[in-house]
Order: C-alpha cells, then structure tokens, then sequence
C-alpha cells in the first residue's frame, strides 16, 4: 500500500490582515502543501514555531516588530531549519543577497498573483523532494534550478508589468484611494483599463474597494491600498 507523502506546512507571516488571509487561501489551494497557521509579527510567529512543525515560512520582510531578515537569523541561531520564501515590496539587492545566507530560497514581490506564488511553491515542492546522493555536478545543478523560475510570471492578458508597477505606486500615494477614473487620469490610461488593473489588484489582496457615494447618479467604487511598503 503507498503512503501519501506528507503535505508541506506552510506558516505564512504578515502583518496586514487582509493579505494574510489570501496567503492562506493562496498556499491551501496549491496541491501538496498545507497552511498551519498565521502570525502578524514576529513575537508570534516565534511562538507558533515553537510548538507548531513548520517547513516553509512565507515571510513578510516588513514586520511591525523586527525586520524579516533579522527574524530569519534569530531563528537560525534558535535552530530552526524551516526555509523562508521572502515577500517584499523592496527592490533592494543586498537584502536579497543577505537572505540567501539566511535561508531565503525564493522572493516574491508585492502586489503578486496567486499563479505566481503557485510557481514558486511547486518549484520549492520540486527541491524538497530531492534526495538521496547526486550522480554529479549536473545533478546538483538541475535540484537548484528548480528554485529558480523560467522568467517574469504571466501577468492576465491585456495587463502589463509597467503599467502594474505605474498603477500600484500611484494607488499607494493617493491616501484616501482612488476611482477607476481618478487613477486613469493619473497614470494616462482609460478607465476601462485603470478599472482592470485596479480589480486585479484586489484579486491579489493588495487592494480593497468600496463604493463612493456621490451627490448624483450611481455610487462609484473607490479604491485604496491595504497596506503601505
């Protein structure tokens, strides 16, 4: 009789209510792996370790009480061996470079897809499945090669990168939010198109909207950004 293999528990670390919901939902929907709790700090997260079997942390680098990175090492000195997917609105290399050492073995960025994090935790699937003696170099290169995608991930069809980018700062700076037309005069685009970028951003939980009701006519939505970098 074969035995099912043992999901990957995943504890997901975010600060912002909103987001760590759908990481959750994210990790749950990925076949082979499990979400086995939730912290919003790192004081919590610590706990939960420490009674709770963990394999993989999907980390937020911006925590209210410690810095991601320096969370990671505190649990490295502790003895903790669970690897770290970094989530980060930062674009800084260094950090990047410094988690490597830490046991970062893949970064997301913010806002993110659910196709997205899906790749990076079939890829990680993939690695931690590994074992046993590698036959050579070759076979040592093609396990860590799995931790490393093919390319950008597909954004839905008629969005782009840039545009995403040019949408999601302007969004993050206009404070109370914005409308669908509000955001395309500001970033140049038509409302139809702002409206599209601003749904997928509530789609990767990166946005929310409620209506605007206005002294004439039917109410428009208002969007506003759920959590600043």
């Amino acid at each position: 009789m074969t035995t099912q293999p043992q999901p990957i528990r995943v504890l997901v670390v975010e600060d912002d209510p909103v987001a760590a919901d759908a990481h959750v939902m994210y990790v749950n929907r990925v076949q082979g792996f499990t979400a086995v709790g939730k912290a919003h700090t790192g004081a919590e997260a610590r706990r939960l370790l420490d009674r709770t079997p963990v394999d993989l942390l999907l980390l937020d680098l911006h925590l209210p009480d410690v810095h991601g990175l320096q969370f990671a090492r505190s649990l490295r000195a502790a003895g903790h061996q669970a690897d770290v997917i970094a989530v980060t609105s930062a674009r800084d290399l260094t950090v990047v470079r410094e988690g490597v050492s830490l046991g970062v073995v893949q970064y997301v960025l913010k806002p993110f897809t659910f196709a997205t994090l899906r790749d990076r935790l079939i890829r990680y699937a993939e690695f931690h499945a590994a074992a046993g003696e590698a036959s050579g170099q070759d076979e040592v290169d093609r396990a860590l090669a799995t931790l490393r995608a093919p390319g950008p991930a597909a954004l839905p069809k008629g969005l782009s990168a840039p545009t995403l980018e040019r949408v999601t700062v302007a969004l993050r700076d206009s404070g109370e939010g914005l409308t669908a037309t509000g955001l395309a005069e500001v970033v140049g685009i038509s409302r139809i198109t702002a409206r599209r970028y601003l749904e997928h951003l509530v789609d990767a939980g990166r946005a929310a909207r409620a209506p605007q009701y206005g002294a004439v006519g039917r109410p428009e939505l208002q969007y506003r950004w759920v959590k600043g970098p």
